[in-house]
């Protein structure tokens, strides 16, 4: 896939999201109103204290999970008027997802990893096979292609993992701490790779992350805080008052 020209519609848009969850007879809020939109090849860092539900704002985001109020729109595509089968299709086709374990399978190579996603779409074996090495090259694994994850070391791991979820070709990449368990030196060139590859795809990206040196290497930061998105002035206030 080459970036070419990106289209003028957003990517994602989160309008006025809430997501509550009752535990026995307490009502959680986790977040309330919360709106964001992401225009195709914007990079956006997801920062925030644990616990703060940036994983269930991805989710929702990812249409892995339904707010209770609000709307989410994945490139045009408004999911509240979806069934399963339509929300299915859509993150099968629309959007990637990178996690903090890579969740490879094991008995495949690096290679068939990033194939398998791409001929369940579709794809047909030869050219989902000229795309897997064309991403796992980007990635500097070109010579790693039949290698099994037992084989690979963990940044190449992940690596192999965040080329699978671009094997076919998202608008859209949802990454939880996708470097959270590899070493810093590792980790700051996967986010690096990963930053500078997802760019050249085209394709936005929501990536939660606890490093500020990774998130201020991105084109903007969110910070998700009391059950709101903060940015800007208002998210340079509360960073000073924590």
């Amino acid at each position: 896939m080459s970036s070419g020209a990106m289209s003028s519609e957003p990517a994602l848009i989160l309008d006025e999201v809430t997501r509550t969850y009752v535990q026995g007879e307490t009502e959680l809020h986790i977040f309330d109103e919360l709106s964001l939109t992401l225009m195709p090849g914007e990079i956006v860092a997801l920062v925030g204290p644990s616990g703060a539900g940036k994983s269930s704002l991805l989710h929702i985001a990812g249409f892995l999970e339904e707010p209770n109020s609000g709307r989410v729109v994945i490139n045009g595509v408004d999911g509240s008027a979806l069934d399963d089968a339509d929300r299915t299709a859509i993150r099968r086709e629309d959007i990637g997802f990178v996690y903090q374990a890579h969740n490879l399978l094991a008995e495949f190579t690096a290679l068939e990893n990033v194939v398998l996603p791409q001929m369940i779409a579709g794809a047909a074996k030869k050219n989902a096979e000229e795309e897997a090495a064309r991403l796992l090259s980007s990635f500097g694994l070109g010579d790693r292609l039949n290698h099994r994850p037992s084989e690979l070391s963990g940044g190449e791991q992940q690596r192999v993992a965040i080329a699978r979820s671009l094997a076919n070709e998202p608008k859209l990449l949802l990454a939880d701490e996708p470097t959270g368990n590899l070493d810093p030196k590792t980790s700051k060139a996967v986010f690096s790779e990963l930053v500078d590859v997802t760019r050249g795809e085209g394709a936005a990206a929501l990536i939660a992350t606890h490093n500020l040196d990774l998130a201020g290497k991105m084109d903007r930061i969110v910070l998700l805080h009391d059950g709101k998105l903060l940015e800007g002035a208002a998210l340079a206030e509360q960073y000073a008052s924590l």
